[in-house]
């Protein structure tokens, strides 16, 4: 069976919702990671077998196969097909492991996976009357840039909570303190800063052309602990997730250029080791990336002792300082080193483009290792990849 390889990784840097590109359409965000993509490895686009695009919305511009319409204005033959797939915050980790499966099984040799999202631009949306023309009655107004809307009633209520929710629920669990949360997010925009001030963002980041960003726009230097306290709790009256220790909602994309071994120009960032996925209860969907990773892991024969770097998105810091707590063997300093999705934003579809990308350039940087990319999911899932170099 063959292997497959991370061959670049690139993404746009992600807006904050009404920010700089919030006049962009999804469609045209993932075009500019694509196009981008195969000018900077030179590949011709023909020879790109299947784009495998995640997107979490889909409600609006992105409605009708945003992977298949991006590539189209990237120019690429219309030769080359394109599928959007929905996991939800983890939209692009599946895309990246749908492809890498359809190369080591041999039916595809480069796939161009990654993901988008705006969610500034995701449409407020109303239902349809079960009949055309209802003469009485009002219908409600859902927003889909995030959160639960149209929930089935048989479901369990404790289930359709919101993720905000969920994240104080996980604090109560795993005794995660207000002060241990904001110190977390602290960390995340002053490693996140650091980062772009010593260019470990600089090999992947490609910028929207009218666009530009010094740096991701949710980024807060001059954040402090004292700041970050006075924010008030969001979704219970006596909690502790804030706003400030929370991801935010943004707009951006990413791409990851995967090929079997040869057949792209140049040496691989990093080979895709193994890959998993895990359920649990929606409720609690924030420590589902810890079984998803420990299966990763033994997949391919390593452990945590073996991991040098984690990309861990940061839906909450209750979230991430939970699914810590689970991986007792792993030194979290080896977490996020160069900050988090609570300072550089989650544009829910891309998100886990930027996390394995970022993981592969790291251990490019390095000159070898093992890394592990991992995302939680809401209605409680989680996903997690391992690279090798």
């Amino acid at each position: 069976m063959p292997a497959s390889f991370v061959y670049d990784a690139v993404r746009t840097p992600f807006g904050r919702a009404g920010g700089a590109l919030s006049s962009v359409r999804p469609d045209d965000l993932a075009a500019v990671v694509m196009r981008a993509i195969v000018e900077r490895t030179g590949l011709d686009p023909a020879r790109v077998d299947d784009v495998i695009f995640g997107d979490a919305n889909q409600a609006g511009e992105d409605n009708r196969n945003v992977a298949r319409f991006g590539a189209l204005l990237a120019g690429f033959p219309t030769s080359v097909p394109g599928v959007t797939v929905n996991r939800l915050c983890g939209s692009a980790v599946e895309a990246v492991i749908q492809g890498s499966r359809a190369i080591e099984a041999g039916d595809a040799d480069v796939i161009l996976a990654g993901g988008v999202e705006s969610m500034s631009r995701a449409p407020y949306v109303v239902e349809k009357s079960a009949k055309p023309f209802p003469a009485t009655g009002n219908q409600t107004m859902w927003n889909t840039a995030i959160g639960w809307r149209m929930t089935n009633p048989a479901l369990r209520k404790d289930w359709t909570i919101s993720n905000g929710q969920s994240a104080e629920k996980l604090a109560e669990i795993y005794g995660i303190s207000r002060d241990a949360q904001d110190a977390f997010a602290l960390r995340s925009h002053r490693l996140a800063a650091l980062g772009w001030d010593a260019g470990a963002y600089e090999d992947e980041i490609v910028q929207v052309p009218g666009h530009e960003l010094e740096m991701d726009e949710g980024i807060r230097v001059d954040t402090t602990l004292e700041k970050l306290g006075g924010l008030k709790a969001l979704f219970a009256a006596e909690g502790s997730v804030t706003a400030g220790n929370s991801s935010s909602i943004n707009d951006g994309a990413s791409a990851l250029l995967l090929g079997a071994e040869g057949v792209v120009d140049g040496e691989p960032l990093a080979r895709i080791a193994a890959r998993a996925a895990f359920g649990n209860d929606p409720d609690v969907f924030g420590v589902a990336p810890v079984e998803a990773a420990n299966r990763a892991l033994a997949r391919a024969g390593r452990t945590w002792a073996d991991v040098d770097v984690v990309e861990l998105n940061e839906a909450f810091a209750s979230q991430s300082l939970a699914c810590l707590q689970l991986w007792p063997e792993l030194d979290p300093e080896r977490v996020n080193i160069h900050g988090g999705a609570i300072a550089i934003g989650h544009p829910l579809g891309a998100s886990g483009g930027r996390i394995i990308g970022h993981a592969a350039h790291e251990l490019a940087r390095r000159g070898g290792g093992v890394a592990v990319a991992a995302i939680c999911i809401g209605v409680g899932q989680g996903l997690a990849v391992v690279l090798e170099r």
